[in-house]
């Protein structure tokens, strides 16, 4: 049986955990293709510069192929040596040529190959993340737009306040995805870019050519030029690291709202449920809301490797292996529980069910106590602020108390004439929700006409 120890390689659960998509640039095939790429594209610009021979940069790019490469033989050269890139470099001279073999990995550290390849990855992830994120902000805007005047309870601390609209509700959902497209596209120049400086950074392998086989081997992989090498300044990677637990964070909170609202005493929205779907194995009355549920679990995990990442940011001297070592498996684990939280996300907003009625009757269900906020306002002005607030409070308290409606506390009180208690009570107040909401979706639909669809 195959599979690995982690629960997240699993035959059975692997999907919990990361897409096909993401699995295909990050696992063994994926990694062993960058790093060959990062080589091949390495003699390309020394040959370039006449430090190795045309002949040979063309033997490794031909060669340099994952499925030339004995990863059984590239393994064992790997324990064998005690060298995390050596077991590779033989493995690839194995592959080539013998005219060739001397020419592969010159000039460069472990690092200079890892890092490159780390920038191809994330351009890949970022570039999934990209697409995955308009496709969300597509959905919520939707959203929005449909319900800019469904009224709802607004819930502070989980309990019930002033009205609000679920339309704005999705909208500030919009508004935060938007902020990470917005994170993304600010990152790329930062994030992808080439590393190359040898040893310590110098680059004193290449004498005075130095700058221009970096400049000739980051264009050949469409990466930008760092300017200086970035051996022990690991904030790229952390940043990255941080914006994609952002992005999961954003999803978990749309999730939460979602398992909070679906709660049958509740019921203003629901997961769609998939044929052949099972809620509960012993109770079969129940729908659980397992996409929203484990939206919010695979943001915990996203945070937690995060982290680790920030920790490698306080790097030592000129090179730095703990950090840089952890990142190897902190990164493609923040990059896989974002591709899945995505995933996630989209099905679940592609087919989310909403309940006007639901929400009418939770609103009308506290007697119209919500309309508080609103009474203060009115009231404010005859009183002062904090005198009104005193004084509603306990007309307010003494009337949900005794089981009457807001309106008619608020008559009974003497603070508001019988003709202002109706008014305010007449109907929902949500302020400038709509409006808020409308904002979000045109400031979003300038953004989107103006941007590139894909990534950077």
């Amino acid at each position: 049986m195959n599979g690995g120890t982690r629960v997240a390689d699993s035959a059975m659960y692997g999907h919990l955990w990361g897409t096909a998509e993401a699995r295909a640039i990050l696992g063994e095939e994926g990694r062993l293709a960058g790093w060959l790429e990062v080589l091949a594209a390495l003699a390309r610009a020394q040959a370039a510069a006449g430090l190795i021979p045309a002949s040979a940069a063309a033997l490794i790019t031909e060669h340099a192929r994952p499925e030339l490469i004995d990863v059984g033989y590239a393994a064992e050269q790997t324990r064998l040596a005690s060298h995390s890139m050596l077991g590779l470099i033989r493995a690839l001279q194995a592959a080539l040529p013998s005219e060739a073999g001397e020419y592969v990995y010159v000039g460069a550290t472990v690092q200079d190959i890892t890092d490159t390849a780390t920038a191809l990855a994330l351009r890949g992830i970022g570039a999934l993340a990209w697409r995955d994120l308009r496709r969300i902000e597509e959905l919520l805007l939707g959203l929005a737009a449909r319900h800019r005047s469904t009224v709802m309870a607004g819930r502070t601390h989980g309990q019930a306040g002033s009205p609000v609209t679920f339309g704005w509700k999705a909208a500030s959902w919009a508004d935060e995805i938007r902020r990470h497209l917005d994170r993304l596209a600010q990152g790329a120049p930062r994030w992808l870019v080439g590393q190359l400086g040898g040893g310590t950074g110098s680059l004193v392998y290449y004498g005075e050519l130095g700058l221009q086989v970096r400049a000739t081997f980051c264009a050949e992989l469409g990466l930008a030029e760092p300017g200086i090498s970035w051996l022990s300044s690991r904030d790229r990677i952390a940043e990255a690291g941080q914006v994609l637990a952002l992005v999961c964070g954003t999803l978990a909170r749309i999730g939460g709202e979602v398992y909070e609202l679906q709660r049958p005493e509740i019921g203003e929205l629901a997961e769609p449920a998939a044929a052949g779907t099972v809620g509960s194995i012993t109770m079969p009355h129940k729908r659980n809301p397992e996409a929203s549920e484990h939206l919010d679990t695979l943001a915990r995990l996203a945070r937690a490797n995060a982290a680790v990442l920030a920790e490698g940011v306080a790097a030592q001297h000129e090179r730095d292996g703990r950090g840089w070592k952890a990142e190897w498996v902190a990164l493609p684990e923040v990059c896989l529980l974002t591709s899945t939280a995505l995933d996630t996300a989209i099905r679940l907003l592609s087919g989310l069910e909403v309940h006007p009625a639901a929400m009418a009757r939770n609103l009308e269900r506290d007697g119209g106590y919500s309309v508080s906020e609103r009474a203060l306002a009115a009231l404010a002005p005859r009183l002062g602020k904090h005198r009104a607030q005193a004084e509603l409070g306990t007309a307010l308290a003494g009337g949900a108390g005794s089981g009457v409606t807001a309106e008619r506390a608020l008559m009974e009180s003497g603070l508001f004439a019988p003709d202002e208690a109706a008014e305010l009570t007449a109907r929902p107040d949500t302020g400038a929700c709509e409006q808020m909401t409308d904002l979000v979706i045109a400031r979003a639909q300038a953004a989107r006409a103006a941007e590139r669809p894909t990534w950077p």
